[in-house]
């Protein structure tokens, strides 16, 4: 079965958007920091389309009852496919407790981020795989869950001194071109040597992603989740 890809897009590039891409996810729903429940829930969406909510606001008194109860109405009213639960904060018992509530109660898959899907039977949702990490690898701790993957962009720079070797984030937009193919990484790279230092970056074109996602297919990945802003002129996932 092909990965299904979703673009994840914010509120006002939905509303500006005058033909929007297949199998997109509205990304702008956050915990209120007013209230026990969720803000800015949808009101229109094509159906299968993917709910996607963060902790920009930490969850603190939220209710997860209350918050299983708004998402069921959202989901069932929009015909959603599913929703991800994109958390990025330090493990809390507040925030596992509503992971949990919500894997149980909604109508619909729910994936959840790394740090809290452990003891959840749901899928879980991992990172970008670093170009320097074989894909096998990195999956390789989930091997027998449902696994989704956010496709990037992004690089890295690995400095290597006597002192060992600093790994860095490449900026997206810093590779520009050239490098050389690798092709079991699924990336490009360039070397640049010192007298007491070598500096390898690693990056991704689209077609080393498109690669990464033929791999992640192969091995077994159902879903991939990327920005629209950053993907959305690659033709594959238009």
């Amino acid at each position: 079965m092909a990965i299904r890809r979703y673009l994840a897009m914010t509120a006002a590039e939905i509303g500006n958007c005058a033909a929007l891409p297949p199998n997109i996810g509205w990304m702008a729903c956050h915990f209120s920091p007013y209230c026990t429940g969720v803000s800015n829930l949808p009101r229109a969406m094509p159906p299968g389309s993917l709910l996607i909510f963060d902790d920009m606001t930490p969850i603190h008194g939220h209710d997860p009852e209350y918050i299983a109860a708004q998402l069921t109405a959202c989901v069932e009213d929009l015909s959603c496919a599913a929703c991800l639960l994109d958390f990025q904060r330090p493990e809390s018992q507040e925030t596992a407790a509503v992971a949990k509530q919500l894997v149980s109660a909604l109508p619909c898959p729910v994936a959840v981020s790394e740090p809290y899907a452990q003891d959840l039977d749901c899928p879980v949702f991992l990172p970008p795989p670093p170009p320097d990490t074989p894909l096998t690898d990195y999956l390789q701790p989930w091997q027998g869950r449902e696994i989704w993957l956010e496709m990037a962009l992004g690089g890295t720079i690995l400095t290597l001194t006597e002192q060992g070797c600093a790994r860095a984030p490449l900026p997206l937009g810093d590779a520009t071109g050239g490098g050389f193919p690798e092709n079991h990484l699924h990336c490009h790279y360039s070397i640049q040597s010192e007298e007491d230092t070598a500096q390898f970056t690693l990056w991704r074109t689209r077609e080393d992603l498109e690669d990464l996602l033929k791999e992640a297919e192969a091995l077994g990945v159902t879903t991939a989740v990327g920005l629209y802003q950053e993907l959305e002129k690659k033709p594959q996932m238009e």
